[in-house]
């Protein structure tokens, strides 16, 4: 039977977010600053903060569709994203596995930085409208941040007549907060790939590495019940050493004196 892969992918996929990279691309140098606002503000919903500023923000009012292209061009991956999708595609224990990319970034950076990678058919991100005169971003059409990737995934499940309990999610951060509940309740896998205490409260597992095959880990071990040498092997085969694997529970505890 298949199973599901959806990634998020700024610091899933990538070391760095598709915003940063495109502001030091522009010369803007609070970026940081305009995001913090933002998420202060609540007006948007968490991960929108780049769609919002590409569309209000006069400082981003000059992007391009060539610029978000380039952009994509020159964000760092994780090591072997190529290596991971790729194993994805060849199926593990006679298992299909379809691996799909839903991120809030702007879906041209997106699927620039995984060109040969990953289909563009099957990244999923903002959704911009540019206007065929003077090139500028005239409309955001559609944001997959908070519930909007709930929205996304459960879409991709009824086009592929999927089984919610065959639905593995991988996210970082606060963006995926809403997706990850959806998946757990509905009997499916989550993982979080860094220590955000939010994520990590509610992922069935947490892998840190800068490895994209890390988050092979769990889904074998937990999905297909793989055991650690065969799990050792798998990565041998592929020319990966598995040097180091540490096994920490992390318990986040904070004591105010009475």
């Amino acid at each position: 039977m298949d199973y599901l892969v959806a990634s998020d992918f700024d610091q899933t996929l990538s070391f760095n977010d598709s915003g940063h990279v495109l502001a030091e691309m522009l010369g803007i140098t609070d970026f940081d600053t305009k995001v913090s606002g933002l998420s202060r503000s609540n007006l948007v919903q968490p991960g929108a903060e780049l769609a919002y500023l590409l569309r209000h923000d006069p400082a981003f009012r000059g992007v391009r569709r060539e610029h978000l292209i380039e952009a994509g061009k020159r964000v760092r991956l994780k090591d072997n994203v190529e290596l991971f999708a790729e194993i994805l595609s060849e199926g593990l224990d006679g298992n299909p596995f379809q691996f799909f990319v839903i991120s809030a970034g702007p879906r041209e950076i997106v699927c620039s930085a995984l060109e040969g990678i990953v289909p563009q058919e099957n990244v999923f991100g903002t959704e911009l409208e540019f206007d065929p005169e003077t090139g500028e971003i005239c409309s955001v059409l559609r944001v997959p941040a908070g519930y909007g990737k709930v929205v996304v995934l459960q879409e991709l499940e009824l086009k592929l007549q999927m089984s919610p309990d065959r639905v593995i999610y991988v996210g970082d951060g606060s963006s995926d907060l809403y997706v990850m509940h959806d998946v757990n309740s509905r009997q499916g896998h989550t993982i979080a790939v860094s220590e955000t205490q939010s994520i990590g409260r509610i992922a069935n597992r947490t892998v840190l590495s800068d490895n994209a095959v890390s988050v092979l880990v769990p889904i074998l071990e937990d999905v297909l019940k793989w055991d650690s040498q065969e799990i050792r092997e798998l990565f041998t085969f592929y020319g990966l050493a598995l040097q180091d694997w540490d096994k920490i529970r992390t318990d986040w505890i904070t004591f105010h004196n009475g």
